[in-house]
């Protein structure tokens, strides 16, 4: 009997993919269902437990859970929690600007750059401003690289220059200028009050200032950083989580050729 039910039931879940209203996915389709964790500046107990009830309902969530919660220190509280999602995206609408390349391996790259090119090409990296972080920059240049993907020292066919960090813009572009770069890297990891923005700005303003923004080309990553926000700040492109010096290679080479075929 009991199996009985359990079957009925079973057949009676949703299982319609509709990509123009997409939900969270979690036992069976379209149950919306969603874990978050916050934490509210308000003391453990149950007033806290209910208030954070109240917000995930004001999120859009219905059947609210908190499963944890535990005071971090007087006056502040951390939650764990699960909910039924009741909004919906269309899928089938969205649009996310991509950087236009052919990602190669470094063998490859190094082949098409001798190819087209016929001498290395020159590559000036750092973290701009007050941003000390390394470890994105040193991903894409050094030669070891990062997951398996070796840096742009190791190319045969880059001059890879790593200025390391906390470099000022200014210097930054006095540094491509002497060692005539082709193309410029700006690793950016510090975002708090979008400082990213700001640095990522200026060096572009200080380029138009001195007519080198069309003489170089000029790419950003970072863990904030999306293709579409390097676009809006006058950058050839961005790159973001998940993306390596194969990325970045074969957009430079390629953007390369693109630009001097004209």
């Amino acid at each position: 009997m009991s199996e009985g039910l359990y079957s009925m039931e079973a057949k009676n879940y949703d299982k319609t993919l509709d990509l123009k209203k997409v939900k969270p996915y979690g036992d069976t389709m379209n149950d919306g269902k969603v874990q978050l964790s916050f934490t509210l500046p308000v003391p453990a107990g149950p007033e806290a437990i209910e208030a954070a009830k109240q917000l995930i309902k004001k999120m859009g969530f219905e059947n609210p859970l908190v499963v944890f919660s535990q005071e971090l220190t007087p006056g502040f509280t951390f939650f764990n929690c699960y909910g039924s999602l009741t909004h919906t995206v269309d899928y089938e609408s969205i649009y996310v600007p991509k950087v236009d390349s052919k990602v190669m391996s470094m063998e490859a790259t190094d082949e098409y750059i001798k190819e087209n090119i016929g001498r290395p090409l020159v590559v000036v990296g750092a973290s701009t401003g007050t941003d000390a972080h390394t470890v994105g920059i040193d991903a894409i240049m050094n030669m070891k690289g990062y997951a398996g993907h070796y840096g742009l020292e190791r190319y045969k066919m880059i001059e890879a220059h790593n200025l390391g960090s906390q470099v000022p813009n200014e210097e930054f572009l006095a540094k491509a200028i002497e060692l005539k770069a082709d193309a410029l890297l700006v690793s950016q990891t510090v975002t708090q009050k979008d400082v990213h923005i700001i640095n990522l700005t200026n060096l572009i303003e200080l380029m138009d200032a001195e007519g080198l923004r069309d003489k170089m080309i000029v790419v950003c990553g970072g863990p904030r950083i999306s293709h579409e926000l390097a676009k809006e700040l006058g950058y050839d492109a961005g790159f973001g989580t998940n993306t390596y010096a194969d990325d970045v290679a074969s957009f430079v080479a390629e953007e390369y050729v693109k630009r001097h075929n004209k």
